[in-house]
């Protein structure tokens, strides 16, 4: 039996401009299931990079519930949602956010040293989860000396490592060649096994057909299509 881990109930988000509103997102239902890989798809400025930061936490809905393994988001304070999103939650994000005075290796340990897990042990594992990502001729490298592509696979590498319920991407193959977009998609496919989300923010179609199913988004409403 599947288990839904992500439960999305009248979800609406607005922004205030001036004296108008312009919604973005307009009484989304949703359930999303553990072991499945889902593409977001819709045109530039849709609001793909809007639902993935209302997923991860990072904004709040303008109306409308989030409810992740049972818990309602709108019902945790700071900390908890903080617990929340270091536990079960990782996010691959389009600029990177690398941290520019640390190598790639630095960069990928961070998630755990975060949560205290031994130093070294922390490096160790890192440096598995860089050559994952073919970037283990790359390891002390700071990323003002790698590639936008190469960024792009620390910063994935980065979310891997913390082996979360959830792994949110917005354009994580935008800065990447075809073979590299195609060697990472393929290892996040291999995700489902581990009964984990994927949630892709793309605009790579060809990448898009190979999830599991894909949310279209477009005029605020969210479709769920391929299922």
């Amino acid at each position: 039996m599947i288990r839904e881990i992500i439960q999305i109930n009248n979800l609406s988000k607005h922004f205030e401009n001036g004296n108008s509103k312009i919604t973005v997102l307009k009484n989304v239902n949703l359930k999303i299931e553990t072991g499945k890989v889902v593409a977001i798809v819709g045109p530039s400025g849709s609001g793909k990079s809007t639902f993935l930061h209302l997923m991860s936490l990072l904004d709040t809905p303008s109306k409308g519930k989030i409810i992740i393994s049972g818990k309602s988001i709108s019902e945790l304070n700071e900390d908890e949602k903080n617990k929340m999103v270091r536990e079960n939650i990782s996010i691959i994000f389009q600029n990177n956010n690398l941290l520019s005075d640390f190598t790639a290796l630095e960069n990928v340990a961070l998630p755990l040293i975060i949560r205290e897990t031994n130093y070294k042990t922390s490096i160790k594992k890192a440096e598995k989860f860089l050559k994952k990502v073919n970037l283990g001729h790359r390891l002390n490298h700071f990323p003002s000396d790698l590639s936008g592509g190469e960024q792009q696979r620390v910063a994935i590498a980065r979310a891997l490592i913390a082996e979360t319920k959830i792994i949110l991407a917005d354009e994580p193959t935008g800065n990447l060649d075809n073979k590299n977009s195609n060697d990472i998609f393929s290892y996040f496919l291999k995700l489902r096994e581990k009964n984990k989300i994927i949630l892709i923010a793309t605009h790579n179609r060809e990448l898009a057909k190979k999830a599991d199913y894909t949310l279209t988004i477009s005029d605020g409403i969210v479709k769920r299509a391929n299922v």
